[in-house]
């Protein structure tokens, strides 16, 4: 892909702006992937198997292909708006950076959600090999009259809560990390009359946070003998999802691109 293909694709009027800002980046569960320019210019690859494998040479080509698109963009739209990209002071700016990153990493949240994807990691580290089967013959037995069960609401297997809850537990971290950094320095106060990053990465963090919960509310019904265990795990989600909504209390009203839009024709992620 170059930067003509990437122009191409800007002007295409179907895309919702900004859409990608706000996801969750599960692009197999979305419904707006058609709408996604991110999802488009990565389409171009999808269908070479070797280009998904990380690694495999294939991959990294594309990635190379993407990024050089991108920098002579950057360097054509710097000259017409005549900034001197040499005059920036990377040093100054690594030096914030870095103490952002600090601040960030020390924040209650931001510790929390660290903690919880080490409870995650430990809790299946001890319950499960490598291939995501259940270990003690026991828990087969009980998760497979579970799943034949007609009053077991949500995700319909043990598969698809692993999936959901290891899609996410990382992702929190991530998000709320980015929603703190946007606070750091008031850098958002210059701009009061527009919704806030911070919000829409708190929000999505928060969606993360609703949904892991959900899926190990159903965890317990598998592992009746670790119900101690899992009740640990969604009390510090509880207290994280409340702390988060305390420190952004705007989040939950932030606005995604497609997702939270009114009249939208789509259904909401």
């Amino acid at each position: 892909m170059n930067k003509e293909d990437i122009k191409k694709l800007a002007e295409n009027k179907n895309f919702i702006s900004g859409i990608y800002n706000y996801c969750d980046r599960w692009c197999e569960r979305c419904p707006f992937s058609a709408r996604c320019m991110n999802f488009a210019m990565t389409r171009e690859y999808s269908d070479d198997p070797e280009v998904s494998d990380i690694t495999n040479e294939k991959f990294w080509q594309s990635i190379s292909d993407i990024f050089k698109a991108t920098r002579e963009m950057l360097e054509e739209t710097a000259e017409e708006l005549g900034i001197d990209l040499d005059a920036i002071d990377f040093e100054e700016s690594s030096r914030n950076e870095a103490v952002k990153d600090k601040i960030a990493n020390n924040h209650e949240c931001c510790r929390a959600a660290k903690k919880y994807y080490q409870m995650v990691d430990e809790f299946f580290e001890s319950e499960y090999i490598p291939s995501l089967r259940i270990v003690d013959e026991e828990h087969v037995q009980n998760a497979a009259e579970l799943q034949k069960s007609d009053d077991l609401d949500g995700p319909p297997t043990l598969d698809e809560m692993v999936e959901i809850i290891y899609w996410y537990h990382h992702f929190i971290y991530v998000k709320l990390m980015r929603a703190v950094r946007g606070t750091v320095g008031n850098s958002e106060d210059l701009l009061d009359e527009f919704p806030k990053d911070s919000d829409g990465s708190a929000k999505v963090a928060l969606i993360a946070i609703d949904r892991s919960m959900a899926a190990w509310g159903h965890m317990h019904r598998f592992f009746p003998s670790h119900q101690d265990q899992i009740m640990a795990i969604i009390v510090h989600l509880e207290r994280l999802r409340k702390r988060v909504e305390k420190i952004f209390p705007e989040a939950r009203k932030f606005v995604r691109p497609g997702f939270d839009e009114i009249n939208t024709e789509f259904t909401h992620k």
